[in-house]
Order: structure tokens, then sequence, then C-alpha cells
């Protein structure tokens, strides 16, 4: 699943006027009203690919990383490495001071090596396919899941590799968020002092919700307050059994800053529907008998099926709507046509690394779900084929709406894996993993190849930096699963892996038929995938309307998890909201710090705290 709606490294503008850096020599000039052109005219002599870029990048990048696990296990969405490189990376160096200062391709790198680390979590399904093959009892050992990670990650870089002339140069797609990135770097060296300011802003930010989240372990009252105690009367009493407590969860406030008001409200309401409505009605008509948590046999596990059908509904009626750029991905390109590349040709990447790479990475991909999940070679070979297809459609829509459809595109090969291989839930899975992988990493890199276009960067230096971004994401990310896996239950209240289970449900239905179903979830599946297709219908048909629909794919996720993290996140929304209409300057400038800094203090200490479990650790209350 791609990252949050509403993101706000899209409001990252920068208000810089013509610079000359004063500080080193040997860097370039900013342009001060560069249009769709490029923000920085680099000097010859200026320094990019360094191990200290690389290095920074990839520490930061496994940081995100790391904390993506934990974010995504718990709401399904993930987030970026590369306003949070940028920022820090540069922040670290304005504040060392060493007597070669720190470039804007310096920068790039850096944060391009801090994106592909990042992701990793997203792009080698460690959100989705892979624990969701958990949830069905495989089990993974180190060495599966980074063979598995390194081989489907490599397959999203050298796909969009021939993708940038054509996406960058010839159309200029916006890409949002890589436009962003490249406004803030020109920003932080035109008025670095903000830099500092807001990467102060994160790190405080993280240390407290990190204390915070660390007394919780402990004293589990402190996030969980035990309002049950105190009120155990009337439809307050039915509400705590149902999921509605109050939750002071920093990393679920961080969130509902980032996904925007739309997206929290929209969270909200699939709570009320699913667990105020639902539950209590399927519970009172008989139709499930165990406890309403429970997903074998009560409420919980009937309101999963409708939540799941709205999900798909939506990533596919979306995915469909996109017609124009699959159609616009197809069609050949003519030769010649006028390009302005900052960067010149003996910085542009080789074709025989484009070759060379992608080769590797589909037999290394092949081989992995051979000898991992036992699929047959033919099969994964047409994912990766597939998956190139669907990279280019991906990669085109994130370019122009900054929304990456990794949720569409794996629905769409589930399908055509439960055709091809019915009843291999294996293949059904993993081979949409492919999907999702190339889709993921394509929309990445091109983000970046975007931001260093804007800033005159090599492409040939980004790749580079990509894949050491790789590697140091796949380090600690696969060992960091690995970690969660034995310290808690993947899908359970901890981890509640929404994604995950939309995944899982699609491969049984597929598999199963509707024997996988609960009794009499049929029809409000069906009211369901009406609903999740008419809501982005209606969103694309009537422009007037949107503004007043909520989200599709938030109102499913709200189905799966349990009320309480829907409403925290709402709650965030809504305060984040309000800081906006009372200083919205402020609000614009700090509040993606502010919410990277929440999510990343309970995100790593979540790999604290797992351990401290695993060590026999536990509530002292």
């Amino acid at each position: 699943m791609s990252s949050p709606p509403e993101n706000l490294l899209v409001q990252a503008r920068s208000e810089h006027a013509e610079t000359v850096a004063q500080s080193a020599p040997e860097m370039g000039t900013f342009t001060a009203d560069p249009g769709d052109g490029p923000l920085y005219r680099p000097a010859p002599s200026e320094r990019q690919l360094t191990f200290r870029a690389v290095f920074v990048g990839c520490f930061l990048g496994a940081v995100v990383a790391a904390m993506n696990i934990y974010f995504g296990l718990q709401t399904g969405w993930s987030m970026g490495g590369s306003l949070i490189a940028a920022i820090l990376g540069y922040s670290v160096f304005a504040t060392l001071k060493p007597k070669k200062a720190f470039t804007p391709l310096e920068t790039n790198i850096a944060q391009t090596a801090g994106s592909a680390a990042g992701a990793m979590a997203s792009a080698a399904g460690l959100l989705s396919a892979v624990p969701a093959m958990t949830m069905l009892g495989h089990k993974f050992s180190y060495l599966e899941l980074t063979l598995w990670a390194g081989s489907v990650a490599g397959l999203g870089i050298f796909y969009a590799i021939p993708l940038r002339r054509q996406m960058v140069l010839v159309e200029k797609l916006r890409f949002p968020s890589g436009t962003a990135t490249g406004q803030t770097i020109a920003a932080m060296f035109s008025s670095g002092e903000d830099a500092v300011k807001k990467s102060s802003l994160l790190v405080k930010t993280a240390i407290a919700a990190g204390l915070f989240t660390l007394i919780g372990f402990f004293v589990p009252q402190v996030q969980h307050v035990p309002l049950h105690d105190w009120v155990q009367v009337g439809l307050v009493a039915v509400a705590f059994k149902f999921g509605f407590e109050l939750y002071l969860g920093p990393m679920m406030l961080g969130a509902g800053i980032l996904i925007g008001l739309r997206t929290g409200l929209s969270l909200a309401l699939g709570a009320i529907v699913a667990w105020g409505l639902l539950a209590p009605w399927v519970g009172a008509q008989g139709w499930v008998a165990g406890d309403p948590m429970s997903y074998a046999n009560g409420a919980r596990g009937w309101i999963l099926w409708p939540g799941v059908a709205l999900m798909v509904s939506d990533a596919i009626t979306n995915l469909l709507l996109s017609w124009r750029s699959i159609l616009e991905a197809m069609r050949p390109r003519r030769a010649g046509q006028p390009v302005d590349d900052t960067a010149p040709a003996s910085e542009q990447v080789p074709n025989w690394w484009f070759a060379a790479g992608l080769a590797s990475a589909s037999v290394l991909t092949i081989a992995a779900a051979y000898f991992v999940f036992g699929i047959a070679p033919w099969l994964t070979a047409l994912a990766v084929l597939i998956s190139a297809f669907l990279s280019a459609i991906a990669t085109r829509c994130t370019g122009e709406c900054d929304i990456n459809p990794i949720g569409g595109m794996g629905k769409v090969t589930q399908l055509l894996y439960g055709a091809l291989a019915p009843g291999h839930v294996g293949a059904n899975l993993m081979c949409a993993a492919v999907t999702g992988a190339g889709a993921s990493k394509a929309g990445d890199i091109m983000h970046d190849l975007k931001t260093g276009w804007l800033l005159g960067a090599s492409p040939r230096k980004q790749v580079i930096a990509q894949l050491w971004g790789v590697a140091a994401g796949v380090l600690v990310c696969v060992p960091i699963y690995i970690l969660f896996e034995r310290a808690f239950e993947i899908g359970g209240d901890k981890l509640p892996a929404p994604a995950a289970h939309a995944w899982k449900a699609m491969a049984e239905v597929l598999s199963k038929g509707l024997a996988a179903m609960p009794d009499h979830s049929i029809p409000a599946v069906l009211v369901a995938l009406v609903i999740g297709a008419l809501i982005p219908t209606i969103r694309h048909f009537f422009k007037g309307a949107r503004p007043y629909l909520p989200s599709g794919m938030a109102i499913g996720i709200a189905f799966i998890v349990q009320p309480f993290y829907s409403l925290t996140m709402c709650a965030g929304a809504l305060l984040y909201s309000a800081w906006q209409r009372r200083n919205a300057v402020a609000a614009t400038a700090l509040g993606f710090s502010l919410a990277s800094g929440l999510i990343a203090g309970e995100g790593l200490t979540g790999v604290v705290t797992a351990l401290l479990k695993l060590m026999g650790f536990g509530p002292l209350t």
C-alpha cells in the first residue's frame, strides 16, 4: 500500500531567491524563477557521490525502514524517507561544520539513499504479502527473506531507468514529492536556519515519543487509559467491549497529521459504521457467537470481509480510472523529441547497467520464489513481465498525482493468478508481491530522479546511491520484521497488519471460493464492493464533490484495525487542522517534522519493546 494520501510532502515549498553559495566555492547557483526548469546549476567540481553522503543517507533511511515496519504493520501505510534524509542529512553537517561544506548534490545523494532504504519495508512486501503468508502459518528464515527482499527491490530500480527520459525530461511530469524534495533542498541552502529548526523539532519530538512509549510498555494504562474501569454501565460499557477506548499513541497522532483531515474523518466514519453499528448488529443477529474481538468466530472476523471488499474495490476502480495513464504508458515514443537534461551524457546510466541489472534481478527473483515459496519458475517469470508493464503505469500515476497504486496493482495480479494457479495461495500472494515491489521501487526512484534533474545531479550516481540504500534497508528491515514476528502476533491486537489482511483474504477467496467467508457476510461484501467503486468514480467525474467524499481505502482500513487506532488518527488530523487555522505558516513549515518525530519515536521504541518482551520483561501493572 502506498504512503498516506494528502501527504504533507507535497506542501513543502521553497521561498528562495537567486542565491550563490558563499560557504564553498565549488558550489553552483540557484535559479530565481525556474518555472518548470531546474532549480540549481551545479559547479563542475561539485562533490556528489561521497562516502559521507551515502553513509548518512543509508543510516537515516535504515531508521525510516525500521520505523516503517512498526508503522506499516499497525496502519497499512508507510512513510517515505526522502525529506527526512534531506532535512536531517543537511542539519547534521550544518551542525558539524566540516571544512568541506555539504553540497546540494551531496544532499541529493543522501536523500536518494535514504529514500531507497526507507521504502524497503513496502517494496519487500513486509507490510502486505509476507505478513499475509505469516498469518497463513509460513515461517521465514533471515536468509530467505533477505534473498527475496534484495531480489524484488532490484526489479523496480531497473524498470525505472528507461522511463526517466520520457517522464522526467520530455513530458516533465511533476512527481509532486520529488519536486517538493528538490524545492526543500534548495530552500535549505538558501536559509539553513529553517532546516536546523525543523530537524531539531523532529529529534526532540522523537525522543519524547520514545520515552512515552517505553513508559507505556511497563505501565500500559499510560497509553490505553482504563476508562472501562471507571464507567461500566449503559452504551459506554458496550462501546468499550467493541474497542472504543481512549488511546494516547504518539504514532497514531503523528499519522493523523500526515494523512490529512479528509482521510482522518474517513477513518472515524469507518470505525463508527464497522465497530459501532455492524459488529454489535451481527452479534445480536446470532451470526457470530464468540468474543467480539475474535477473528475465528467473533464480529471482528465478520466485519473484516466488507472492509477488505471496500479496499479492493477502491484500489481496482482507481486503477481503471487511470486508463489515460495506461494508454500513455503503452504509446510508442517518437525518436528525437527535444529534451532538457541537466546531466551530461557521461553521467547517464549505461545501457549495459540496465540490461545486466534487470536480468540479474529477474533471475534472483525467480530463484527466490522457487526455493522459498515453491512457485514454478514460469509463474514468477510471467509476474516479472507483468510487473514491468504495471510499473510503467504506476510510475505515471505517481508522476501525475503523487499516489502510487500499489494495492491496485497487487489485486489485479492476484485476480490473474487466481486463474493461472488456482488453489496455490503462495503463488497468488508472492507473484502479486513481485508486481507491488516493481511499482513501489519504480515510483520511488523516479521521484528521486526528478529531484536529481531539478538539482542537476548525475542519474548514474543516483542509481548507485539507490543500490546502497536498498542494501541498507534490507539489512535492517528484514531482521526487525523477524523480531516482531517472534515477539508479537502478526495480524493481532498489537500489529493488526490491515494491508496483509486484505491480501490474505483475497488469496483465500480465490483459492477456496465463497466457503472462505463467514455466514451471511456476502450481502455486506456486495454492498461494500459497490460503495468502494462509487466513491472514486464520483470523485473522478464530479470534481465539485471531491471535498465532501470520504476515502474508501481509509474506511476499509477502519473495518480491520480496532477503532481506537482510527479515532486517534482522526484526533491527530483534527488537531493539525486546528493548528493550520490558527497559524497556517507554522503548521505547514513544522507539521511534517512534528509528525515524523512522533512516528519515529514510537516506531523505533517498538523495536526496543519487542526485544524486552523476548527477554522476558513485561508490564509492571
